[in-house]
């Protein structure tokens, strides 16, 4: 048997007045998933642990059966794994997001416009970066460039226990109120104070303004961590496991839980992605020996952020319409008997532009056999109706990994 999740990052929803009072998954045509879900199990699953908050991080580690109350250290550190950057246990480290922030004189007084910098690219995020380490850099501080608009600040001997906010839970909103407190929120605050000065005439911010564009304008510092340990998947599950995600956080976790990292071209972490190139590499590599694969996309997530939900269903029916149906048709040529889970991480409303703790639907099927249990499509209603709830969301991948 072989096995798959398929993750539609912050994929559901709540109903939504411009698509006539629907979710996202509600208003999607889903015509593989409306006639997986007869066949299937489907519930609701609680992704998030009371006490900690709804990022991706959490909720990814419980849905590939990593208990976060136990493992989770913070969001920054995992990221700074995939970026290749050696930690220390006595390192702090602080995810960077370049933002863009309004032009009010007073730091204090700006609002966040847009925490992803109108989706930078990596080119231009990279200069800018550098740009930024010239100032900021010292011997206890290190700013190291990433992917698009997440980047990482390693602090030497750092201490924890500051209030951070997520840039993207104060989009449209005033950063007053929200800026970093704590024993070095002062010196947080300078960088990013500094950060704005130095970025806001620099030639790439000039160029993507005449374009139209969102500068990156500032650094926004938050998501603090020390270097984390995940026990092996394949020495907890007795399975070879892969990863398949433009995202830095996903294939930090997946890394240091000893899973494979399969690279596939074309993937952006957006509704531009390579949807069919994920499907087929996730069914190749199960054929090449894995005998589990985790396939994230970030797409719904990114859309719920920034209140699109035009994108959001889209992204639904490239998950339904190429994902779901390629890597079903390739298992199904290649003989192996498979069983697949579909789930978001947590929900991302396109109301709200954040993410939430709300327990998510998730749908079990395997070609093996019927596991009916009364849903008629995949949705979040439809989940809640079935009454079943998975209370402890790293539970869920036991229920996958039961089938035989």
């Amino acid at each position: 048997m072989k096995y798959a999740v398929i993750l539609g990052d912050g994929m559901c929803d709540w109903k939504i007045d411009s698509l006539g009072g629907k979710t996202c998954l509600e208003a999607a045509h889903t015509t593989t998933l409306d006639r997986l879900a007869p066949l299937s199990e489907v519930g609701l699953c609680k992704t998030v642990p009371e006490g900690l908050k709804p990022g991706s991080d959490v909720a990814n580690m419980a849905v590939l059966g990593f208990d976060p109350r136990k493992y989770y250290t913070g969001r920054s550190p995992i990221e700074a794994v995939a970026m290749g950057i050696e930690l220390k246990p006595t390192d702090v480290t602080l995810r960077c997001n370049l933002v863009t922030l309004s032009d009010e004189e007073n730091y204090e007084d700006k609002t966040m416009l847009d925490y992803s910098a109108g989706d930078i690219s990596t080119e231009e995020a990279d200069e800018l970066i550098n740009y930024l380490k010239k100032y900021l850099d010292n011997d206890k501080y290190t700013l190291y460039p990433g992917v698009s608009y997440r980047h990482c600040m390693v602090i030497k001997n750092g201490v924890k226990g500051h209030n951070l906010t997520p840039p993207h839970d104060i989009s449209d909103r005033g950063v007053r109120g929200h800026l970093p407190e704590g024993e070095c929120g002062a010196v947080y605050l300078d960088m990013m104070k500094k950060s704005y000065a130095l970025l806001k005439d620099h030639p790439v911010n000039l160029k993507r303004i005449s374009q139209g564009k969102n500068p990156a304008n500032s650094i926004w510092l938050w998501g603090e961590g020390t270097k984390p340990g995940l026990s092996s998947f394949e020495t907890e599950r007795g399975l070879k496991g892969g990863i398949i995600s433009a995202v830095d956080l996903i294939r930090g976790i997946g890394m240091l839980a000893g899973m494979k990292i399969i690279p596939v071209e074309g993937i952006t972490g957006n509704y531009d992605t390579n949807w069919a190139g994920k499907a087929k590499a996730a069914a190749q590599a199960l054929k090449d020996g894995l005998d589990f694969v985790y396939v994230h996309m970030e797409a719904p997530d990114e859309c719920g952020h920034h209140g699109d939900p035009e994108h959001k269903v889209y992204s639904i029916e490239q998950i339904d319409g190429v994902v779901i149906p390629t890597f079903i048709n390739e298992m199904e040529k290649s003989g192996e008997d498979f069983a697949i889970l579909v789930t978001p991480d947590h929900p991302t409303p396109c109301a709200c532009k954040t993410h939430v703790s709300e327990p998510v639907p998730f749908l079990i099927y395997t070609n093996k056999r019927s596991l009916a249990n009364g849903a008629k499509r995949y949705t979040e209603d439809e989940a809640a109706k079935t009454g079943l709830l998975i209370e402890d969301g790293y539970k869920l991948i036991d229920r996958l990994l039961a089938i035989k």
